[in-house]
């Protein structure tokens, strides 16, 4: 049999095993296994690739970053850094129209900075944000939707574990994917406010400005939430200024993240050992997943039928750009039905060849990726965010919801059209920095 013919019925069993709740690390597994089992005629031989691409992952320095920004994110959420987070924002910001939303905003930004992943920003700032909102009168479109799109700030914004996926992934360093991440990160919360600013501009009553904070109070916030803000600034200060490398940032980052947990008095033997248990299930999946994606990679690799796909692509004669917005249609489709690790697992053995076929950087496309990615969290029919948000307040209209989040949807467009028209705009500091590419 053709390889070509063997490599689709490898991809469509995969998918079939994914349809029928078979875990997608798992799926991925075995028919990577099968279909190199069948194109090399063994299937001993296709059995060593448990072993060897095990091996090689789990000794993977770079893959070890991911339970120590995990067990850091479990800490600070314990600690209650979110919460500090959120009151220095809403000092700053609270008394403008919209500014609880705003505050939002930057408190989903500070926390994905110590936390790296978007459904446990979202979940962790909706239990602080919304109540506030809603008990200062705000609509209930506008606290949810900033929710559930600030919550996507949490893998945009460095360190995230989706950069660290795609490094280990694409062959790429985690730190120049980090530094290309700074730029759109902070151009995402600059148009999320401005989506704010011209929801409450057209209609004051979704979100009324509060009282002015006094100076005490702000004062007060500052003061009560400065772990939070040293965590911050140890954890992303020591990897941009070449304090630590990654790997001992996240080291330095979940040790603090013990510490103020602990001191605070809010971490008991039951919280510890949930946070640990939450953290090795997380990772387990995750390495599950790479495993998974790995072997399915080197089997669809040798069925040659990432070449073919990229050669008949390119005989087509379409532009590179229309390629790329292709792929920005397939993964606001993918982010809205599977998780982000998942969508970026399965496409990365057709997808990343095609980048580097037509010429693209692949640390801008890494960042272009997350991206779309991140608004698919957001989109309809599904978007996991929104699906977040609604489990946690039942009783709002899922439809709320979506209208909610729908002036984020456009903003986050116009911020990617921003990016790929400008690569510049995430390249220029790695650049800058020389670093590594």
């Amino acid at each position: 049999m053709d390889p070509y013919i063997i490599g689709l019925l490898g991809i469509a069993g995969m998918l079939a095993m994914i349809f029928l709740q078979v875990p997608i690390g798992v799926a991925m597994g075995i028919s990577g296994v099968l279909t190199f089992s069948v194109i090399r005629g063994s299937l001993p031989a296709a059995l060593t690739l448990f072993g060897t691409e095990t091996v090689s992952k789990v000794s993977s320095s770079e893959l070890s970053i991911i339970p120590l920004f995990l067990l850091m994110g479990a800490f600070a959420t314990v600690g209650g850094l979110s919460g500090d987070l959120y009151r220095i924002a809403n000092s700053l910001m609270g008394h403008v129209r919209g500014g609880l939303a705003m505050a939002t905003i930057g408190g989903c930004a500070g926390f994905g900075a110590v936390c790296g992943s978007s459904i446990a920003t979202a979940t962790t700032m909706a239990r602080v944000a919304i109540p506030e909102m809603l008990d200062r009168n705000y609509s209930e479109r506008l606290a949810t939707g900033s929710v559930a799109a600030g919550g996507t700030l949490g893998m945009l914004i460095p360190p995230s574990i989706i950069f660290v996926l795609y490094a280990v992934l694409a062959e790429q360093f985690v730190k120049t994917l980090f530094v290309a991440a700074l730029v759109p990160a902070i151009l995402a919360v600059a148009l999320h406010i401005l989506a704010i600013t011209i929801v409450v501009r057209r209609n004051p009553a979704e979100g009324p400005a509060g009282a002015r904070s006094q100076w005490r109070d702000t004062l007060s916030a500052f003061r009560e939430g400065w772990a939070a803000l040293l965590l911050m600034v140890c954890v992303t200060g020591g990897i941009y200024g070449g304090i630590f490398s990654v790997n001992e940032s996240a080291a330095v980052g979940a040790f603090m993240a013990f510490l103020i947990a602990l001191l605070r008095g809010r971490l008991d033997m039951r919280r510890f050992w949930v946070a640990l248990r939450d953290t090795a299930s997380t990772t387990s999946m995750i390495y599950l997943m790479v495993i998974g994606a790995s072997i399915f990679t080197y089997a669809v690799t040798v069925s040659g039928l990432p070449e073919m796909m990229v050669e008949g692509i390119r005989d087509t004669g379409l532009p590179g750009i229309w390629i790329v917005l292709l792929l920005m249609v397939m993964y606001l489709i993918l982010g809205a039905i599977f998780d982000t690790i998942s969508s970026m697992v399965i496409t990365m053995p057709f997808v990343f060849p095609l980048i580097l076929e037509y010429g693209y950087d692949p640390i801008w496309w890494g960042v272009i990726m997350v991206m779309v990615i991140e608004i698919g969290m957001i989109t309809p029919p599904i978007g996991m965010n929104v699906f977040v948000i609604k489990a946690m307040m039942p009783n709002t209209k899922i439809g709320t919801i979506y209208s909610g989040v729908t002036p984020f949807i456009i903003a986050d467009i116009i911020r990617l059209g921003i990016i790929i028209a400008l690569p510049a705009v995430s390249l220029f500091l790695v650049d800058y920095f020389h670093l590594p590419r």
